[in-house]
């Protein structure tokens, strides 16, 4: 295996950044209250000692009207008579430090960042402890470059929208379809990010973009213009349960708002969400932004106001602390002279936001002696980073189809014909919202590590618009012991504000994986990368094509782990974070029917509510050894006790349809432990993903088919046997959402489904021992 590529750490280089030039290998000036500073480092809002919330009144109490209005905006201004830095709050590290926002620049002696593989592959492992792992790699990157002069410590990431739609050009971006899986990747992923001390934080994460937020531009509709129309019931129990997740599980510093409308109101706009939702019922502590530009949105496109000082004062009042735009820096003056808005309504947006600065430090003089403050060069790109970047490709490959060929044999399969677009590709790897990654392994590369390689890109593209360069193609598998191709999609068929038109293969990729296929004089495999489900029905049911592989996009190390997947070093666990649909699937599905469940034509989505037919389910991936299950503990009953005094008050309309509402159960004591024995009954070592989905009782009309309540990822060794213990709680996993947007626990069986084995627990209310 060739030695990962690093960058040298010891450069020593002068670099202009937001207004100061700096040495990048020496510390930043600090962003304010310098201790060399005689003017500012006395004032009370710098003493370190005091509680924080002491300190942001007083700096808020020092500031004047203008200059509190030109810290709204996300390239805040400078407060130079109080010793306060410029600040750009706009940056990203969706999957690794990334240069998308200006608030982070690469050079010197920060020339790149680890670049993990793309949200959905690294959601495919369904590892928790993963997820947090990453992030806590990506926070120490940020703070290193962030004491370098070269990134903020705001950081606009997770995207956990739900990836309702197979089209969708940002799916990549996110955990999949299930909200319970896109919930416990963002809570991880904020931990990992934020690494909080107490109050104190690494660095501050966002997550984004709050709600109903999956559509970028599709047959003439688009993100600044869709009124994206959805149920309290799918709100409830799909759209907000991610973001719930960040902010109750995860504490996560910030919600971003996102352009659309939902019901007809700007989510940026609207104090039902903002105050009421994410700051009241959630409990958020930090600060809401918008969606960049669109506050300016919200007034110049979607007509909310008469006036752009009536949409800033109304995006403030709803809940709204910083806008990424100018567009409150423009209109709020207006606003508070017209007596739209009440200059304590920009108080409390800005102690949102300073109170955020303050838990990270930046009002605490020096960052070389904080925490985190001997981070630098040396912690970017290091061989232990780069090998977790490899690792987490490894985990998040799906085998799809093996009809016995893989893995590969280096003494059977000398030669490899490695063939298709993406065969030796590079920065396709890390999808989108990246940064420059510390170095590329390509597939082709990675393969050429276990065998010959003979390479033709087949198409020069993936449009794979003409077939003139399948002849040499079908020659190359015709010569070689087995053949690989590399095909799938890339940003310039899915991306931010390009969404899919179909699931087909682009091009003419179809043609030239079938002609190859027939070629081949051994085994053919299929390798795609891609962040949404295709349509490669032909290849599934072609036994030409011997097995399939899920790449999703793998990161900087994606040729490494997919040529490891193929040869068998690395066995395969990965699991589909989505399901792969059928090509007329979409044509029965116009993306801006925001409806989960079926109605009368329309079939519903995900595989939560979707009953059609498919090309691989949600969960689907294949191993190379076999699994067995069993169940060691499994309770039959659980009796769900009620608060006396709700249900009495409530005169008993607790119960509909056979339902208690979850707020009126004695959750803590609602669970029930479950022990499963996962045995290896093949010849070689594994990771097993273990999901275990529940289905409600017959007759809730309002209930999904079947709904992840729990994943856990165990490795078991061959022949041997490991237990896995799981805890169904009946208030978080057992419960459904009505028509009304109210969880609520149905009574009676609830089948659970655990691997291949089904099990049946009933659930009966209790009212102090009476049974109701």
């Amino acid at each position: 295996m060739a030695k990962p590529i690093l960058f040298p750490l010891l450069f020593i280089t002068t670099t202009v950044f937001l207004g100061f030039f700096i040495s990048s290998a020496e510390s930043r000036p600090p962003f304010a209250c310098d201790p060399r500073n005689g003017l500012t480092r006395s004032l009370k809002f710098c003493r370190a000692n005091l509680p924080i919330h002491v300190r942001v009144r007083d700096l808020i109490g020092r500031l004047t009207l203008a200059e509190k209005i030109r810290l709204l905006v996300n390239n805040a201004a400078a407060v130079p008579r109080l010793g306060i830095q410029g600040y750009e709050w706009w940056s990203e590290a969706l999957h690794g430090v990334s240069n998308v926002g200006p608030g982070t620049k690469f050079g010197g002696a920060f020339p790149g960042a680890t670049s993990f593989p793309q949200v959905i592959t690294t959601a495919a492992s369904f590892n928790e402890s993963l997820w947090e792992q990453i992030g806590r790699v990506v926070s120490d990157e940020a703070r290193a470059m962030y004491n370098g002069g070269m990134a903020g410590l705001t950081y606009w990431s997770p995207n956990v929208n739900i990836f309702r739609d197979p089209r969708w050009g940002r799916g990549q971006e996110t955990p999949g379809e299930d909200p319970v899986l896109a919930g416990k990747y963002a809570a991880n992923y904020v931990r990992g990010l934020q690494s909080p001390t107490g109050i104190r934080l690494k660095v501050a994460a966002c997550c984004k973009h709050y709600t109903a937020y999956d559509l970028d531009n599709w047959n003439g509709v688009d993100r600044y213009h869709f009124n994206a129309r959805v149920s309290k019931q799918d709100l409830a129990d799909t759209y907000d349960v991610p973001f719930k997740s960040c902010v109750v599980e995860g504490k996560v510093a910030s919600v971003m708002c996102s352009y659309n409308q939902v019901n007809g109101k700007p989510t940026c706009a609207d104090p039902d969400l903002l105050k009421g939702t994410i700051r009241g019922q959630w409990g958020l502590s930090g600060y809401i932004v918008s969606d960049c530009d669109s506050v300016g949105v919200m007034y110049d496109t979607q007509h909310f106001t008469a006036t752009p000082e009536e949409s800033a004062a109304a995006a403030i009042k709803a809940g709204l602390d910083l806008d990424c735009g100018p567009f409150l820096a423009i209109h709020t003056d207006l606003a508070v002279r017209r007596r739209l808005l009440a200059e304590a309504d920009v108080d409390l947006a800005l102690a949102n936001t300073i109170t955020i600065q303050m838990r990270l430090g930046m009002f605490d003089g020096e960052p070389s002696a904080q925490p985190y403050g001997n981070l630098g060069p040396r912690d970017v790109c290091t061989p232990a980073h780069q090998q977790l970047a490899l690792e987490a490709a490894r985990q998040g490959i799906v085998l799809l189809k093996n009809s016995g060929s893989l893995p590969l044999s280096t003494a059977r399969h000398r030669t490899v014909a490695v063939i298709g677009p993406n065969s030796d590709v590079t920065v396709t790897m890390i999808g989108n919202y990246a940064g420059v990654a510390c170095g590329y392994t390509s597939p082709l590369q990675g393969i050429s590590r276990y065998a010959r390689t003979i390479h033709q890109a087949g198409c020069s593209d993936v449009a794979c618009d003409t077939n003139n360069l399948f002849g040499a193609a079908e020659v190359a598998a015709h010569e070689a012991d087995a053949t690989v191709l590399v095909m799938g999609l890339d940003q310039s068929i899915e991306a931010e504000f390009r969404d899919r038109v179909g699931l087909l293969l682009p091009g003419r990729q179809q043609e030239l994986v079938s002609r190859v296929a027939r070629a081949s004089r051994g085994p053919t495999v299929l390798v795609l990368m891609s962040g949404g489900p295709i349509d490669v029905s032909f290849a599934k049911n072609d036994p030409r094509v011997s097995a399939i592989i899920w790449a999703g996009y793998p990161g900087q190390a994606g040729g490494t782990a997919i040529a490891d997947v193929l040869f068998g070093t690395t066995n395969p666990g990965g699991k589909l974070p989505m399901t792969w649909y059928p090509q007329d699937y979409v044509a029965k599905v116009p993306m801006t029917n925001m409806g989960m469940r079926p109605s009368r034509g329309y079939p519903g989505r995900t595989y939560r509510f979707y009953k059609g037919p498919i090309v691989f389910p949600f969960g689907h991936g294949l191993s190379y050894t076999s699994f067995k299950h069993s169940l060691a503990l499994a309770p039959t009953d659980l009796s769900v006790l009620l608060d006396t005094n709700l249900f009495a008050t409530k005169n008993y309309s607790t119960l509909s349809s056979n339902a208690i509402r979850v707020k009126h159960a004695k959750c803590d004591s609602l669970y029930s432990l479950f022990h499963i024995d996962v045995e290896n009954t093949g010849n070689m070592d594994g990771t097993h993903t273990l999901l275990v989905f529940s289905t409600p009782p017959a007759g809730q009309k309002w209930s999904p088919n079947k709904q992840l309540i729990g994943f856990h990822r165990v490795h078991v060794i061959a022949g041997s046997k490991q237990r896995v213990k799981i805890n169904i709680h009946a208030c978080k996993h057992l419960s459904v959402v009505d028509e009304f947007g109210i969880r609520r626990i149905p009574m009676g069986s609830h089948s659970l489904h655990i691997g291949d084995l089904k099990h049946s627990i009933s659930l009966q209310a209790n009212l102090e021992g009476i049974k109701v």
